[in-house]
């Protein structure tokens, strides 16, 4: 069974409009273009078959999926189900952030940088953790869509809701990891699509995008850190398209690789890079290049840490041949990949740490507003995309990189503030809110 939900978050609502917190509040409602987002939300997802349609049921989530549900090719009666209800900030809601700075000086900055420890009263004798609740909230639901569609072999589902019980859901669904809450990005009508496999009673999480947001006609959210760093994975190679092991054998992009490069370019064309990195090895340079194209003044720089994982004795071989040889190891590289070594090659423990170390220093010298290209391969970005999200390497399989995919990660210079992942794995660039791109082999 392959099940893919859609998160949606609302459109864009009055006390998103005017700044104020809204929590679960319901006095907020959607605005005019609140009501357009939702209405290109609805276009872009016309194609797409739900099998069910669940909503928050509080006004602005409920309007939002109402508005989806008139463009949906199947119309389906929406769920409205209590516990995609909002984070609950109690008193908060309806105050300013200045507001809260001011009469909360120091819970505010709990809910800024650890919102998991962030304590409120409900009441004179009750105190809660809105965040820890939500996620028990986030823990509910996604039991009771897995109970109703286990009997399933396929299944679309659409989830309309709010920015921080959609981040528990999706936090919930990798792991939950540690101060994850802040680590990731969620824009007003925004998409965010995770798949999960179940074979038997086993269950795979894999993160396909997060806060696409290309059918508001805007590419990129907008930047909240200092600095921002752009990951890209490589165009498409033969050996993607034929689905052999690649590993650091040098091949180079094929047709279909350089069109999605230049798609990609056009796509970023309003960033004006600052700076750029790949790894030594042709296909991401050759990416880079293509990307780079009209700023000839931009160096690229080479880094050889960041070259892809080695595949020692499986590289240029399909599947079904290492199969014949290596069936145990190939079954464990795909089962728990932090226990296996290539013959040969690499164990994945040694890309992320060396990966990891490389890209932590690009971030100590990222200046200020710098926009950084970084292009890269696989293993190496699935590796980085774990670390930034603070889930081990070994959960590589959970993270999706399309061939010519783009991350978006916000830098902060703060040494408090975690970096965050404003949008991962974005192809619409090569077509449709689906990555279509070739699954290749890792």
């Amino acid at each position: 069974m392959v099940l893919r939900i859609f998160f949606v978050r609302h459109g864009l609502s009055s006390f998103n409009e005017k700044g104020l917190i809204q929590g679960r509040s319901d006095d907020s409602y959607l605005t005019n273009t609140g009501y357009e987002q939702a209405s290109k939300s609805g276009e872009a997802l016309s194609g797409i078959n739900f099998d069910e349609v669940y909503s928050s049921p509080l006004i602005r989530a409920a309007e939002t999926a109402k508005t989806i549900q008139k463009k949906l090719k199947r119309e389906k009666d929406i769920i409205f189900d209590k516990n995609l209800l909002e984070v609950d900030l109690s008193s908060w809601s309806g105050l300013t952030i200045e507001q809260i700075k001011n009469k909360f000086p120091e819970k505010y900055l709990t809910w800024k940088n650890d919102p998991e420890k962030l304590i409120l009263e409900r009441g004179k004798n009750l105190s809660y953790h809105p965040i820890q609740e939500l996620y028990d909230q986030a823990d509910i639901f996604i039991k009771e869509i897995m109970n109703t569609l286990k009997d399933k072999k396929n299944s679309n589902i659409l989830i309309v809701g709010h920015n921080a019980i959609l981040r528990c859901l999706i936090l919930s669904l990798i792991g939950k990891p540690k101060k994850g809450f802040r680590k990731i990005k969620l824009d007003n009508a925004s998409f965010s699509i995770i798949n999960i496999l179940r074979k038997q009673n086993l269950y795979k999480t894999q993160v396909e995008c997060l806060n696409q947001i290309s059918h508001l006609n805007k590419n990129i959210p907008d930047q909240i850190g200092d600095s921002r760093i752009f990951l890209v994975r490589h165009g498409e190679t033969n050996w993607n398209k034929e689905g052999r092991f690649q590993g650091q054998i040098d091949i180079p992009l094929n047709s279909t690789g350089k069109d999605q490069a230049k798609k990609a370019s056009e796509f970023l064309k309003e960033i004006n890079f600052t700076k750029a990195f790949s790894s030594s090895m042709i296909r991401p340079y050759e990416t880079a290049q293509i990307i780079v194209q009209n700023k000839s003044n931009l160096n690229i720089k080479k880094i050889d840490e960041l070259v892809e994982i080695s595949h020692g004795l499986w590289e240029g071989k399909l599947e079904n041949e290492i199969k014949e040889k290596w069936f145990e190891l190939l079954r464990d590289w795909h089962n728990k990949p932090e226990d296996v070594k290539m013959p040969e090659g690499e164990s994945i423990g040694e890309v992320s740490k060396r990966s990891v170390q490389a890209f932590r220093e690009i971030c100590l010298k990222q200046n200020k507003n710098d926009k950084t290209l970084l292009v890269a391969h696989d293993a190496v970005n699935k590796t980085l995309i774990c670390d930034l999200l603070g889930i081990n390497f070994s959960n590589i399989w959970m993270i999706k990189q399309g061939n010519g995919g783009i991350t978006v990660i916000d830098i902060f210079n703060d040494p408090q503030k975690d970096h965050v992942i404003s949008a991962l794995n974005l192809t619409t660039h090569l077509g449709g809110i689906l990555d279509s791109t070739a699954s290749g082999a890792l």
